[in-house]
């Protein structure tokens, strides 16, 4: 479904992703690991399609399409969404508005907002004064009424509580159990690893990937032994 073909990527002059190879099949799930600044969230919205990120060489393909050169909205078309780190906040645009722009289906609005307890925040401004847990929330709830065949999680479950995280994790393993459902997921604390079936995990570090293994076992070793010790190979490529 998804190819990074030996994908380089600048910003403002230095390489920040070095030569890097990855694929996502279709329905499949892939956990991305790695410190601050290693380039994670570069790497996503570089597939997204922001501004910004300079594809010095390489490809990216979806479904067998080039999107090096797609804006933003034709990635979305394609079936690409993405759910931010830091959502932004929207001023005089309530959230069933937006809602009802992204589908008119307005069962699936129903049950997609008692599934994330977002009932109470249907009238509010978009993320304006949510708490961040509510903000996830809101940010998971708009991503998945777009329906994309791919998403691509920044860190869904960061500044969230054990609660929330539980409400989100189960909405988001049941959309990913559909036929052809794949995701990228960054996460630091690995608790989302707790609700989502994924097989694969890869360690990014200094702009390249170093390991590659089970998500949950590469998980145990980092908390164990550190991102540094990832260059001595903790999980071992295969």
């Amino acid at each position: 479904m998804l190819k990074v073909e030996n994908l380089t990527i600048e910003i403002g002059g230095k390489d920040i992703i070095q030569d890097i190879n990855l694929e996502i099949k279709k329905g499949e799930v892939v956990i991305l690991f790695g410190p601050n600044g290693c380039g994670k969230t570069t790497l996503l919205k570089t597939i997204m399609g922001f501004s910004g990120y300079r594809i010095k060489s390489g490809n990216i393909i979806f479904k067998d399409k080039p999107l090096n050169n797609l804006p933003i909205e034709e990635r979305v078309k394609l079936g690409i969404g993405i759910m931010y780190q830091h959502p932004p906040k929207i001023r005089g645009v309530k959230l069933q508005q937006l809602a009802q722009y992204l589908t008119k289906d307005e069962k699936e609005i129903s049950e997609l907002t008692q599934k994330l307890t977002l009932e109470e925040h249907l009238k509010r401004d978009v993320n304006v004064d949510f708490s961040g847990g509510e903000m996830k929330r809101s940010e998971l709830f708009q991503v998945l009424l777009q329906d994309p065949e791919l998403l691509l999680l920044d860190e869904p479950e960061s500044g969230v509580d054990i609660e929330n995280i539980g409400v989100m994790g189960g909405a988001l393993n049941e959309y990913l159990k559909q036929e052809g459902k794949s995701a990228l997921i960054i996460t630091h604390t690995g608790y989302i690893l707790d609700y989502i079936n994924a097989k694969r995990g890869c360690v990014l570090l200094d702009g390249k990937f170093w390991c590659v293994g089970d998500p949950k076992e590469m998980f145990g070793a980092i908390r164990k032994s550190g991102y540094d010790k990832c260059k001595e190979c903790i999980c071992p490529q295969h």
